[in-house]
């Protein structure tokens, strides 16, 4: 239901509208001054606002310039008995949606009315589209534990609960909170998302809350944070354990009050938004290393979901996989590879270091290498060999060149890398981290290398 206020000194004019206004279905709020009526924008966020021109104390002018500067996205349509063509000009160079004289017809009203929230509400998703959640493929999964979390993620979308979504990367969380948001019945309001790991430490207070015409340098007007567009909506707030300490405890406060002042800013800005947050880390660790606030991990945890990664759905790969296949060969205008029954099966035991993610980055690869064709075993890359553990005897870890080249392309492989890893672990002093950084190799896949080639680190 839209919020519309009305701001005249005639109590006549303010019954009138209201009572149209009201039996159109809209909540309606009154002020008889520009005074008051600065006051209740501020404390009520009304969707659209009529304005008089001529009152007592502030005229409408002066406020509409103040109520601009605070709320710019704020449509207001000034009214008045007494008009020139400068004033109304005057009014709509200061940003008025339009100008009505008194006495006015009131289907008239009823038209422009319904016009300005739908043009307002037209610029609210122009803007929301900017910080919209990428769109991915199709939230699939037939294995158990995939049925299980959708039933889960069921209930909990429609409830106004806040969620604390967990899980890998590639694992689809930003998914999971689509589909919460979808679920619920702020579906039709804006799901706004903020990459917490994305914005540096400067930048996210006014990222989240907004800033005023110059609250810093290069501020050079003001700046709508993503809490007010997500206002009635649902706020996602991705890798929130990167947010900082001093972020932490300024977002509990606004998180319990559910309001805020933007930066540089004295006014107080009221909203009513659901709070979906995501991370791959272990918050529970970051508390006890004080990386995290505690008071703000059970405030967000509300209702905790975990989202599987792909190793604990392997029966769900082949259907992610012809999914995915289908789009992308769609996109790209061709035929889409056929996978060997022998690949399928090597595909479904492999563990998928970057869940979903990696999924659709081979789907991709194979679609555009092997466009129409069979992929087999020996198309696949070399992590999705079946057998990973050293192919030689220990006695030729210290084969020379020549012994090396009398060996299988297998067995020989094994021996460099087995040697490289060895050479590039010393050099980094064992630490796994700098190795994958400095080879380009994901961490969790140089692990299971060590392990398989029985390195000591």
């Amino acid at each position: 239901m839209a919020k519309i206020l009305i701001v005249d000194d005639e109590e006549a004019i303010r019954l009138s509208l209201h009572g149209i206004l009201e039996d159109e279905g809209y909540e309606v709020l009154e002020a008889s001054g520009a005074e008051d009526g600065l006051a209740i924008a501020d404390l009520e966020t009304p969707d659209l606002v009529f304005m008089d021109v001529w009152m007592p104390g502030m005229d409408g002018l002066e406020a509409l310039v103040r109520l601009k500067k605070v709320h710019p996205a704020l449509p207001v349509i000034m009214i008045s008995g007494h008009s020139t063509i400068e004033t109304a000009v005057r009014a709509i160079r200061q940003g008025a949606y339009d100008f009505v004289e008194k006495p006015f017809s009131l289907d008239k009203i009823v038209i422009l009315c319904a016009r300005a929230l739908e043009t307002a509400s037209l610029r609210h998703e122009n803007l929301v589209l900017h910080n919209a959640l990428p769109v991915q493929d199709e939230f699939l999964g037939q294995s158990p534990v995939m049925l299980d979390f959708f039933e889960s993620l069921r209930r909990v979308a429609a409830s106004d609960a806040w969620v604390l979504i967990t899980g890998e990367n590639g694992t689809g969380k930003e998914l999971a909170a689509r589909a919460l948001h979808q679920g619920s019945s702020r579906a039709n309001s804006p799901l706004v998302a903020v990459n917490c790991a994305a914005i540096s430490d400067d930048l996210i207070e006014s990222e989240l809350f907004g800033h005023e015409k110059g609250a810093f340098t290069g501020a050079s007007g003001v700046r709508i944070g993503r809490f007010e567009l997500a206002n009635r909506g649902t706020l996602f707030l991705d890798e929130i354990g990167d947010m900082s300490l001093k972020t932490q405890a300024k977002i509990l406060r606004i998180l319990q009050e559910q309001s805020f002042e933007r930066v540089g800013g004295t006014r107080t800005i009221r909203v009513n938004v659901r709070v979906i947050a995501a991370t791959n880390k272990n918050l529970e660790e970051s508390i006890a290393n004080g990386q995290f606030r505690q008071d703000l991990y059970y405030r967000l945890r509300v209702v905790p979901l975990h989202v599987p990664p792909l190793r604990e759905r392997t029966g769900d790969v082949e259907l992610l996989l012809d999914r995915m296949t289908a789009q992308l060969a769609a996109r790209y205008g061709c035929r889409p590879p056929l996978y060997a029954d022998e690949t399928m099966q090597c595909l479904c035991r492999y563990s998928w270091p970057g869940n979903v993610r990696e999924l659709r980055n081979f789907a991709e690869r194979m679609v555009i290498l092997h466009s129409g064709m069979k992929v087999t075993k020996e198309d696949l890359p070399p992590e999705f060999d079946d057998d990973m553990e050293p192919a030689f005897p220990s006695d030729t870890g210290n084969a020379d060149e020549s012994d090396i080249l009398n060996l299988d392309f297998k067995t020989a492989r094994a021996v460099f890398e087995t040697r490289y890893l060895s050479s590039k672990l010393r050099e980094c002093g064992g630490n796994i981290s700098r190795l994958a950084e400095i080879i380009g190799l994901e961490r969790s896949y140089l692990h299971r290398k060590l392990k398989r080639y029985h390195i000591v680190y």
